[in-house]
C-alpha cells in the first residue's frame, strides 16, 4: 500500500542526481517485499496446531470428525440426550475400552449420517418434543436407554413404537450393560482385605419410610451397631471419602430402592470393588447369582429376621477365619463397575455387528408391564 501512495512520484524529475535513484531503490524494495507477503499469505497454510491455538485434545476431535464423516467403515452413534448429564469425548471407545470402528457423538449435525441414535429415558419429555423432528433415516436405529427400575422410571405412553433397541440392566435387553460386572484378577492370589474400623455401614441419599429397605433398616439397627451417612442422614460424603469410608467397613447394606428382576446396581459392586462385603436387600438370591459368586455377598433373604442377620454379621466380626471366606472369590476374580461411557460403545459395537432391521413394539409393556 506504500507503494500505491508514493508510485505517481516517481514519475516526477525534479529531484535529481543521486537522491533520486536512492527514492526509486527503496520504493521498489517495498514493492518487492509486499509483493512477496501478498504471495506468502495465498498460499501458505499454517500447521493445525497454530489455528486458534487449539489444544492437542481439539486437534484430535478434528480428526475424529473427519474420519467419522469420510470412513464408510466408522460406524455413529449419537447420543441425543445425555445420561444424566454425563458427557465424553468421541473417541473413548477405542482410547479407553478398546472398541473399534465407533465415532460417539452429541453434535445433531450427524443425525442423518447416524447409524443409531441413544435416548435415555429419563430425559425423554412426556410429551416426546425433545426428541427428533427430523425424518429417520431407514439404516438408522433408535435405541432405548435406561438404568433406573421400573419403580422410579416415568411410563410415557408415547415411546410404544419408537424405538428399535433397548440398552438397559435387564437380561433381555437386546443390548445388555450391567452396572458392574466380575472380570478375571491381573493376577492369581489370595485378597487381603483393607483395614476395618467400623462393622456395619450404609450410604443412601433417595430415602422414603415406605421402601422396604427402609422398613427393614428400622428394625435392624436395634440389633447392631450401623454408621450411617448419606443426604438421607446429613452427612454427605465427597468420591474419596464414599470410598474410603466404605472400605473401612466389614459389612455394606446394598440394599436396593426397589425390587426387581436383574436390578443390581453400584451398590453392590463398589463394596465387592473396595473389599467389603455386601448385605444385600433386592432381587432374589438366584437372581443375583447369575451376576457374582454365591459366596461374594450376603443375602437378607437367608435368614428369617433383621434379628438372625445381626446375630449373624456378629459372628463373623469374631471370627476372622469364617469373614475371610467371603473374599475367596478375589483370588482368581475382581468386581468391574461399568460407565455410561463404556455401555454406550457397547451400542456402538452391536451396532457395528449386528445390523439387522429390528422393531421394538410395546415397550411399555415389556418394561413396566
Amino acid at each position: 500500500m506504500f507503494f500505491l501512495v508514493l508510485v505517481p512520484f516517481l514519475g516526477q524529475s525534479k529531484p535529481s542526481g543521486s537522491f533520486h535513484k536512492i527514492l526509486r531503490l527503496v520504493l521498489f524494495s517495498v514493492f518487492i517485499l509486499e509483493l512477496f507477503m501478498t504471495i506468502f499469505l495465498m498460499y501458505y497454510k499454517p500447521p493445525t496446531t497454530w489455528l486458534n491455538h487449539r489444544s492437542s485434545d481439539s486437534t484430535k476431535n478434528i480428526q475424529n470428525v473427519y474420519t467419522a464423516t469420510n470412513d464408510k467403515n466408522m460406524t455413529i452413534v449419537l447420543i441425543w440426550l445425555w445420561p444424566f448429564g454425563t458427557k465424553y469425548e468421541a473417541n473413548v471407545c477405542s482410547s479407553i475400552f478398546n472398541i473399534e470402528g465407533c465415532f460417539i457423538t452429541a453434535d445433531r449435525n450427524f443425525y442423518s449420517k447416524s447409524d443409531g441414535v441413544v435416548i435415555h429415558h429419563r430425559e425423554i419429555a412426556g410429551d416426546l418434543s425433545n426428541l427428533p423432528k427430523s425424518q429417520r433415516p431407514p439404516f438408522q436405529k433408535w435405541i432405548w436407554m435406561n438404568f433406573e427400575s421400573p419403580s422410579n422410571s416415568e411410563q410415557i405412553p408415547g415411546i410404544n413404537n419408537l424405538f428399535n433397541l433397548t440398552l438397559g440392566y435387564r437380561r433381555d435387553s437386546d443390548i445388555h450393560v450391567a452396572y458392574g460386572s466380575i472380570v478375571a484378577a491381573d493376577t492369581v492370589e489370595d485378597f487381603v482385605p483393607p483395614s476395618k474400623n467400623k462393622l456395619v455401614c450404609w450410604i443412601v441419599s433417595n430415602w422414603s419410610p415406605d421402601f422396604t429397605r427402609s422398613k427393614y433398616y428400622d428394625e435392624l439397627k436395634n440389633h447392631i451397631k450401623i454408621q450411617t451417612y448419606g443426604r438421607a442422614f446429613q452427612k454427605s460424603l465427597s468420591k474419596n471419602d464414599y470410598l474410603n469410608t466404605m472400605s473401612s467397613c466389614k459389612f455394606y447394606l446394598s440394599f436396593e430402592n426397589s425390587v426387581h428382576k436383574d436390578y443390581i446396581t453400584e451398590k453392590l459392586y463398589i463394596p465387592l470393588s473396595v473389599g467389603t462385603v455386601p448385605v444385600v436387600l433386592g432381587t432374589t438370591r438366584e437372581n443375583y447369582e447369575n451376576f457374582v459368586p454365591r459366596d461374594a455377598f450376603i443375602h437378607v433373604d437367608d435368614f428369617k429376621s433383621p434379628k438372625e442377620l445381626a446375630d449373624y454379621l456378629l459372628l463373623l466380626d469374631k471370627n476372622q477365619e469364617l469373614y475371610l471366606e467371603y473374599f475367596r472369590w478375589r483370588r482368581h476374580f475382581r468386581a468391574s463397575i461399568n460407565s455410561v461411557a463404556e455401555n454406550t460403545c457397547k451400542a456402538c459395537n452391536y451396532l457395528r455387528w449386528k445390523n439387522e432391521y429390528r422393531a421394538f413394539k410395546n415397550l411399555n409393556k415389556w418394561f413396566w408391564g
